[in-house]
């Protein structure tokens, strides 16, 4: 006959290891939720919060918002899987966003794209070994008219050409 354990187990996902709040966080989230009516409305502060202090939101990390803002965590979660700029696995101190749309695509995003990963040595999706870049691909930076586009970070980069590659990543140390 089996016994039942009835002290719970900690189950924890391959996104991440138990969740900790840093002072900080808590007390800014907390902070931003005095700025709503409707702790709902803090989701994206939280998580963008979060993000700031860890490069990305793990699973644990979208349970302990939930448990601050009173949500669910999958409400939680389908707001930060809903923003492509909140990162749900990890990522380097720098991402690379690579505009992929048909105007930067026209314009030789397809060049671009190959330099960058031939410098860092790595495809999209992926992290560099020292955790420097992570190289991801986004639909539109919404400057069709100057691309090829790329979004390192918080800096748009305009008419991009593979030459310019080296140089650029050079600034993001």
């Amino acid at each position: 006959m089996s016994t039942v354990n009835s002290k719970p187990q900690l189950i924890v996902s391959d996104r991440g290891e138990p969740f900790a709040w840093a002072e900080e966080e808590l007390r800014a989230i907390k902070e931003a939720m005095h700025h709503y009516p409707d702790a709902r409305a803090a989701t994206i502060d939280a998580l963008k919060i979060v993000q700031r202090h860890r490069r990305w939101v793990s699973d644990s990390a979208i349970a302990a918002i939930a448990e601050v803002l009173q949500l669910s965590a999958a409400d939680v979660d389908g707001v930060a899987t809903f923003y492509n700029r909140i990162y749900r696995q990890p990522v380097g101190r720098h991402v690379i966003l690579v505009c992929d749309s048909i105007g930067c695509y026209l314009t030789g995003f397809e060049k671009v794209y190959a330099r960058i990963q031939e410098v860092l040595g790595i495809s999209p999706g992926q992290t560099t070994a020292d955790d420097r870049f992570t190289i991801l691909p986004v639909v539109c930076l919404g400057a069709c008219d100057r691309g090829p586009v790329l979004l390192i970070d918080e800096d748009t980069h305009f008419n991009v050409t593979p030459d310019q590659v080296s140089q650029l990543l050079e600034q993001y140390t």
